[in-house]
């Protein structure tokens, strides 16, 4: 009996239906979006939309063979998306720099956060298109403006998330290292930091897509220079180059979508093995 009991739940568990791997559905849920994605274009030009009015939206085989298939043309694009990518990784590391700074200070000095804060929410809520003229007018219409469209884009998340994750620090572990006699500066770097990291990260996460579109509206306002992605989207949209547009618009998308793998993959490298924000 005791056998027969102990082999009844192998047996059971032999029966189950076997699952696939979790990896497969990671790797298919995408290929079956980006499938009804494509099928969704197509419906919508080709049945949707009058021939007489289908330059609006062209289908995607016509995007590949009118565009991306051309070698002067990608040539073109790829070298406005380097532009782009070079400002939009400026713009992030000084927006970096500035939020964790300004993040640290406000957790340090009560003070400090109730004079600063109070002008980064209004920096965030006030639209940036609206300042865009005023960035022009005082530095200009080349790469400096363009990187200062990033920062002001991307900055905020980097601070609010800094400030959050410090203040998140456990009161019980802060009363350990003051029992050890640990300055400020050994408790920023050894304990606050630390516990902040996942919400830097995350922060980092969501400022590095900030960032691309900042620079993509940089490059549609601010035209002197060199052309970057967002110059030739507003080029094409003029001139009516709707497969050229469409080329160039999933070329920034692209790249929003490999800074934003870039951060993911760095989030789990430095926070996955031991905080579920990093799984």
């Amino acid at each position: 009996m005791v056998g027969l009991a102990a082999s009844a739940p192998a047996s059971a568990r032999s029966a189950r239906p076997l699952r696939p791997p979790r990896i497969l559905g990671r790797i298919a849920v995408p290929f079956v979006s980006f499938g009804l994605a494509v099928a969704a274009w197509y419906l919508v030009s080709t049945v949707l939309l009058a021939p007489e009015r289908r330059f609006l939206l062209p289908p995607p085989h016509a995007v590949f063979t009118e565009s991306l298939s051309d070698p002067a043309t990608m040539e073109t694009m790829l070298h406005a998306l380097a532009v782009t990518a070079r400002v939009a990784v400026l713009g992030l590391a000084l927006a970096a720099i500035l939020g964790i700074a300004i993040g640290v200070l406000m957790a340090r000095a009560k003070v400090f956060e109730r004079v600063v804060y109070p002008y980064a929410v209004v920096m965030q809520a006030v639209p940036v298109l609206a300042v865009v003229p005023l960035i022009g007018l005082w530095f200009g219409y080349g790469t400096t403006a363009r990187v200062i469209v990033c920062v002001l884009i991307a900055v905020h998340p980097i601070i609010a998330m800094t400030l959050f994750g410090i203040q998140s620090v456990d009161p019980n572990l802060r009363e350990l290292f003051i029992l050890g006699r640990a300055n400020r500066l050994r408790r920023l770097v050894s304990l606050e930091l630390p516990a902040a990291l996942p919400s830097i990260i995350a922060s980092l996460r969501t400022a590095a897509g900030l960032s691309v579109t900042g620079a993509v509206i940089g490059d549609m306002f601010f035209a002197k220079g060199q052309p970057g992605i967002g110059t030739l989207l507003d080029t094409y949209r003029a001139r009516l180059q709707s497969e050229d547009l469409l080329a160039a618009l999933l070329l920034a998308a692209l790249f929003g979508v490999a800074v934003f793998a870039i951060f993911t993959a760095a989030q789990r490298l430095t926070v996955g093995r031991w905080h579920s924000s990093g799984r």
